[in-house]
């Protein structure tokens, strides 16, 4: 073998095992890790530590709830993204309630309009809420807000004798702090107490140990124990980021730190703006003796000089004047409030001209865009809050009602319990939003029925209304209008054609 087979047949060198796992760790670290994972220079400083999802909540929670609490209270900009989100979840008239009770497949009309309106009856103003200061579209207005604002909300269900109605069915809206955070411990019937929810071994909820003292002004009456009410006597409100978590955490955490430096920055800028517009600039003499300018003080035994309109004055020997010019208002003041609150808006889920009633700049097209995805967020949300709270109200409360006969048909006899599964089947329809051009909505709608891609009572329940209501007022008003003997000018009919153009006499034939 030549010299040059030899140089390009020579065999590597061997590597030492631990070398060549280290080399082997390496590589693999590079070519395997997602970015985000790995630790350098740049992200040494990024804490992010293992913890479970109630831990992280124990540890958090209650500092997290006061200062959202403080912001909905002293901050514009948080109070306007609760109202938001009930204004766009609840709506002026709270959901409305479509009973969907069949019989052999056919609808049950007489069933469903019985239970619609002995439903609408109980959730009039001091009868479903026991302290008789909420209708029930308030108490649904309370409770989102209340998740918005506190991560969850806790309702009591009273029935029987305590429901204090004919109905024994009534709702009381607790405070959150009932539930306390630091009741954590192992019980002896096996189950576990996890921030005052006893759970069992899937993580369902047994009961919730609540401190149901009288409120007094420094806070909660100090009860010896706890009162453990059962989980199905609980309505728990809360929207779950992780599989396993039990206690809710409030929606404006993201943002949270955000508005309080931006509220920060913008009470500092209107405070810089304000004494650069009340200081025009400073009197100063080589030893600092004020004696010149007379003796004029301020309550704090400052040297203060008016200034005249159109005035001009002579200083005295040695005294000079140093005009203050201030930079705020900042020329750069608006953008960056425009850049900080659009970070805010995209934390919240919501419109930046939503958040900040800023509409400058905006055209059709990109209005029309982010407030249809801003809406079918809102959907979601009216989508979870009918199915956790909602439903649970409407079943317990048609259980009580049957049990105690209130549901009664127009002969007398009332509806029997033993088809309760049939009269619980029920939709929520939630409140809809009018657009900038309804009658191309109207159209759209009108062209999707005659198509056969969708029918009326889809329409009906994508505008918020049942469509058997729908028929039954149009019903009534036709039957009003006969009996009045009053007739409807068709506007659509009676429009004149239009007229042919004006030939002059003396205009030839054509």
């Amino acid at each position: 073998m030549s010299w040059i087979d030899r140089l390009f047949h020579r065999k590597p060198a061997p590597i030492a095992a631990p070398e060549m796992s280290k080399r082997a760790e390496t590589l693999i670290k590079a070519t395997r890790n997602f970015e985000a994972a790995v630790q350098g220079r740049l992200t040494a400083s990024w804490a992010a530590p293992g913890l479970s999802a109630n831990e992280e909540i124990r540890r958090g929670l209650e500092t997290t709830r006061n200062r959202a609490r403080d912001l909905a209270k002293n901050n514009e900009f948080a109070r306007k993204y609760l109202q938001l989100v009930v204004a766009n979840v609840v709506g002026p008239n709270g959901f409305a309630l479509q009973n969907l009770s069949a019989e052999q497949g056919k609808p049950d009309t007489v069933a469903r309009n019985l239970i619609e309106a002995e439903f609408a009856q109980w959730g009039r103003r001091g009868t479903c809420e026991i302290s008789g200061r909420f209708s029930f579209a308030d108490v649904q207005r309370s409770v989102i807000e209340t998740w918005a604002r506190d991560g969850e909300a806790l309702i009591l269900q009273l029935t029987g004798k305590d429901a204090g109605n004919a109905y024994g069915y009534a709702l009381r809206l607790l405070e959150v702090e009932r539930l306390p955070v630091q009741y954590n411990k192992d019980l002896k019937n096996g189950a576990q107490a996890v921030m005052g929810i006893e759970l069992d071994d899937l993580n369902r909820p047994l009961a919730y140990w609540l401190n149901l003292g009288r409120l007094l002004s420094g806070g909660y009456a100090q009860q010896a124990t706890l009162t453990r009410v059962p989980a199905d006597r609980v309505i728990h409100v809360f929207k779950p980021y992780r599989p396993e978590q039990v206690r809710g955490f409030p929606s404006m955490h993201a943002v949270i730190a955000g508005l309080k430096m931006l509220d920060g920055y913008e009470e500092a800028a209107i405070v810089a703006a304000r004494v650069g517009a009340a200081k025009m600039g400073f009197f100063t003499t080589p030893d600092g003796d004020p004696s010149a300018l007379g003796d004029d003080k301020d309550a704090e035994g400052n040297f203060i000089n008016d200034a005249d309109p159109g005035g001009f004055q002579v200083l005295p020997k040695g005294v000079a004047f140093q005009d203050w010019s201030p930079e705020y208002p900042h020329a750069n003041y608006q953008a960056f409030m425009k850049t900080r609150l659009r970070s805010i808006a995209s934390g919240l889920g919501i419109t930046y001209h939503g958040l900040s009633n800023d509409l400058e700049g905006v055209n059709f097209s990109s209005i029309r865009s982010g407030t249809l995805e801003e809406r079918d967020a809102w959907m979601v949300l009216q989508s979870w809050f009918a199915e956790s709270f909602m439903r649970p109200v409407y079943r317990e409360w048609l259980l009580w009602s049957l049990t105690k006969g209130q549901i009664s048909f127009p002969s007398g006899s009332a509806l029997p319990i033993q088809k309760y599964e049939k009269f619980a089947e029920h939709t929520w329809l939630g409140r809809r939003w009018g657009w900038v051009d309804p009658l191309k909505d109207i159209e759209a709608s009108r062209l999707a029925v005659k198509s056969g891609i969708a029918s009326p009572q889809m329409v009906a329940a994508q505008s918020g209304v049942d469509v058997e209501d729908v028929i039954q007022a149009i019903a009534d008003f036709e039957t009003m209008l006969a009996a009045s003997k009053v007739t409807l000018v068709s506007y659509a009919d009676s429009v004149p054609a239009p007229a042919a153009a004006d030939v002059p006499p003396d205009a030839p034939a054509a």
